[in-house]
């Protein structure tokens, strides 16, 4: 009796504390620091959930000898995640991945849309523009080394393209060259764009898999979270990279998704997948 009680009390409070942080948030300007105080406490309450536990961890040989030869940064717990949505995909709906590097984590999708047979789309951005501001001033060169910025850039951009040549050459992603922003707003405008490798593909409808892997500070983790709920199904996955890693701004956006109550969080292995419920 005890150990219902204390699960309705514990929804209960959930509920109560996703309403209150949705209701904080919209607090006028002038009343910030009480509005963002409000949000960030609630957003914890709302954060005490019992987290389900991981897809069941499966080791893939194709995915083990690709980590040795395509270069990236790709957190192994995310292959679960991967195949997990890809497996229980409802429709045919594109896939979309923000933020693509050297093909990695491409190769590894569209790796798992073969052995589960899916035919959803596998469409990608990436700008590779890598630079970093250190005090007001745009590097040129990467690190101390002679190597140009620019040419650094030129080289992750070929590999990427060589990358997915090689491993998805069967069915090959559609990938653009944009920054997360610039991609919405032509997905939104449903116009006719060609991909990096000269193809056209007509722009717009719905998601049914977003992988948000594009820039980690929260001002634009949190926007590609709004851009992708905006054209994600109910039904569809998102996966969130390096969501748990608390030097990036990821981390902070999770608990606005689960104050929703529009998610459900179906893997933390370490990092956020949900599914849309509604």
């Amino acid at each position: 009796m005890g150990t219902v009680l204390d699960s309705r009390l514990m929804e209960a409070v959930v509920r109560t504390a996703r309403r209150l942080a949705a209701v904080a948030l919209e607090f006028p300007v002038k009343k910030k620091s009480f509005r963002n105080l409000a949000a960030r406490a609630f957003r914890r309450a709302a954060w005490v959930v019992d987290t389900p536990e991981p897809p069941k961890c499966v080791v893939d040989e194709f995915v083990t000898q690709l980590c040795y030869v395509n270069a990236g940064i790709m957190e192994r717990g995310n292959v679960q995640s991967f195949e997990y949505a890809i497996a229980h995909l409802s429709s045919s709906a594109p896939i979309l991945e923000i933020g693509s590097l050297c093909g990695l984590s491409t190769n590894t999708m569209a790796h798992f849309k073969r052995k589960h047979r899916k035919t959803n789309p596998l469409i990608t951005c990436d700008k590779w523009k890598f630079q970093q501001a250190t005090e007001g001033v745009v590097p040129t060169h990467v690190g101390d080394s002679p190597v140009l910025m620019e040419d650094f850039q030129r080289f992750a951009r070929d590999t990427y393209i060589r990358n997915i040549q090689m491993f998805s050459a069967t069915d090959l992603p559609y990938t653009f060259e944009m920054f997360s922003d610039e991609f919405f707003a032509a997905w939104r405008s449903g116009i006719q764009a060609q991909d990096v490798l000269g193809r056209e593909l007509q722009l717009g409808g719905p998601f049914s898999f977003c992988f948000v892997d594009g820039n980690h500070t929260y001002d634009f983790a949190k926007r590609d979270f709004l851009n992708c709920d905006a054209f994600l199904e109910v039904g569809g996955f998102i996966l969130f990279d390096d969501s748990t890693l608390l030097k990036d701004g990821v981390y902070k956006v999770m608990p606005g998704v689960m104050a929703t109550g529009r998610y459900e969080l179906i893997a933390m292995n370490p990092n956020h997948l949900f599914q849309k419920k509604a």
